[in-house]
């Protein structure tokens, strides 16, 4: 197989792939051993304000609301998130945008 052949079928398959890469995803970091729960979170993303990459090639506005809804559920800050801010080629190459949010409403009670 030619080199041509080899580095034109690498170039397809690293492009099929990078479309699973540009899945919306919570920007959330984690320093390892904080002593304390305001050290833990490092990053553009708090349990109170998520913030979401995400392409915006690829990704509807209403994904993007969706996991940050979640994310407020999950965390028990608020039961739904507010768009607060949005960044351009602040997050990864593939996924270049951030979505900053704030949670909102009554925070969900604990499930038995």
């Amino acid at each position: 197989m030619s080199r041509e052949k080899l580095g034109f079928i690498l170039a397809a398959a690293m492009l099929t792939e990078a479309c699973s890469v540009t899945a919306p995803f919570i920007d959330r970091r984690r320093e390892a051993g904080a002593a304390t729960p305001q050290t833990l979170y490092v990053g553009a993303s708090q349990p109170d304000a998520p913030a979401v990459c995400y392409n915006a090639l690829t990704t509807p506005y209403a994904e993007v609301k969706k996991l940050a809804d979640e994310e407020c559920r999950k965390q028990r800050t608020g039961s739904y998130a507010v768009a607060e801010k949005q960044t351009v080629f602040t997050c990864r190459l593939l996924i270049p945008n951030h979505f900053y949010f704030k949670c909102a409403g009554p925070i969900p009670e604990k499930a038995n």
